[in-house]
């Protein structure tokens, strides 16, 4: 974050033959302002994440200089968009409680003004949009799909939990443990390839745009444990592709599941995931209609869908 303004204004050749700058929360918009000054292009600034509300990872201390750094980008942009309604409500409430801790000018015209630059535009998704060409799923045992970053914020603690309530019930089912694994990852995937070795058929990052696809058609279930999510694209992707989620009932999951399927694929603790679950592997063919419509459903986020309101927010920047 410290770094990005200074990296574009080296790289990015002749600046002033562009409309406009489209910049992530990753970068501290009033440094790449007050450098390029003479250059006064207009930037919209899209939030992914947030330092504000992203969890920290155990034993680490929240830099306040960073939150700081998001609300000052926010401010400077001429527009803002959040990835959902939830982030954009997250982030206005946790800077409100930052400036609230300042010792003197605490600014509260700080939140007026995010309001009124900001929108939530959904991130596109890589799929067509259309009627999308679902497969058969194993009956005698589902595949469970992880497909998430291999980080302790999407708690993958808990859902390993949960398919060791299956073992223990004797439930059937196998299992595709796919995602992005970074330096750090949590220690509890060094055990999960002798764990279930009897339900293992993939495990690691699949690399190959079509080999991961074809993953999510085989998937039966898809499952989050997420501690932190914003919006959630691999859950969307899956969705998409045939798998039925099962997802908690905070953080995006709400807003970006129709609310006629709350109750049966949005969870609200720990024991109800374990009993969701297990229904669902048990009654899959129940749930068969569900997966039809949520995949359609699905289909908004599509690129094609997505595209003309990136576009709107960029003319009626620039104008």
């Amino acid at each position: 974050m410290r770094g990005a303004a200074l990296y574009f204004i080296e790289t990015v050749e002749n600046l002033e033959r562009f409309d406009v700058i489209f910049a992530t929360d990753m970068m501290d918009v009033a440094d790449f302002i007050a450098l390029t000054c003479e250059k006064q292009i207009p930037i919209f600034l899209y939030f992914h994440e947030n330092q504000l509300t992203y969890p920290l990872a155990p034993r680490k201390k929240r830099d306040f200089h960073l939150g700081m750094t998001n609300i000052i980008s926010a401010l400077s942009a001429g527009k803002v968009a959040f990835n959902s309604q939830f982030h954009f409500d997250a982030f206005r409430k946790e800077a409100k409680v930052l400036l609230g801790r300042m010792p003197d000018s605490r600014t509260p015209w700080v939140n007026g003004q995010l309001m009124e630059k900001s929108s939530v535009i959904y991130p596109g998704c890589h799929f067509k949009k259309g009627e999308a060409a679902l497969e058969k799923k194993d009956l005698i045992k589902p595949l469970i799909i992880w497909n998430h970053r291999w980080e302790y914020d999407k708690n993958p603690e808990t859902f390993f939990e949960a398919l060791r309530y299956l073992k223990k019930n004797s439930i059937g089912f196998s299992l595709a443990v796919l995602g992005e694994r970074y330096d750090l990852a949590p220690t509890v995937f060094e055990s999960i390839e002798e764990e279930f070795k009897e339900e293992l058929v993939a495990f690691g990052y699949v690399a190959d745009r079509k080999d991961y696809e074809a993953w999510l058609k085989k998937g039966a279930i898809v499952v989050s444990c997420a501690i932190q999510e914003n919006f959630g694209i691999s859950v969307v992707e899956a969705i998409r592709l045939g798998c039925l989620p099962l997802l908690p009932r905070r953080l995006s999951y709400p807003e970006i599941i129709p609310e006629t399927f709350h109750s049966q694929v949005l969870y609200e603790s720990k024991e109800d995931l374990f009993n969701k679950l297990a229904h669902l592997v048990l009654n899959y063919t129940d749930y068969v209609s569900s997966q039809k419509a949520l995949a359609k459903a699905m289909e908004k986020y599509s690129w094609e869908m997505m595209a003309k309101k990136f576009d709107a927010a960029l003319e009626n920047l620039i104008k």
